[in-house]
């Protein structure tokens, strides 16, 4: 028996992060990088890998990445905040000041 076991990738060349299964591109988390911060605009899966948990495999990987890095992430994207939201332990790895600004606008 086979292990599906995905990988998570920075194609920064593409301003994504790509999750892979099975040797297929199943989803993407695209960003745009100003200096020390990432902001993360918009994440997709293909429609016939969602409700499997890549996209929560994706965010996580992409922000365990950001964290290595000491990079400060900006969650523009709905699907991005709403896991952060759900996963406290990223909190860190937020630049909750530029967040508020940008809320408050």
């Amino acid at each position: 028996m086979s292990e599906h076991v995905p990988q998570v990738r920075d194609e920064a060349g593409s301003s994504r992060y790509e999750v892979w299964l099975d040797g297929i591109l199943v989803g993407s988390a695209r960003y745009v990088r100003r200096g020390r911060r990432t902001f993360f605009v918009h994440t997709e899966i293909e429609p016939a890998h969602e409700g499997a948990g890549l996209g929560a495999t994706l965010v996580a990987g992409a922000l365990d990445a950001e964290r290595t890095a000491g990079t400060l992430v900006v969650p523009l994207c709905q699907f991005v905040r709403t896991y952060i939201d759900r996963h406290p332990e990223y909190v860190d790895v937020v630049d909750g000041e530029l967040l508020a600004q940008i809320d408050a606008t």
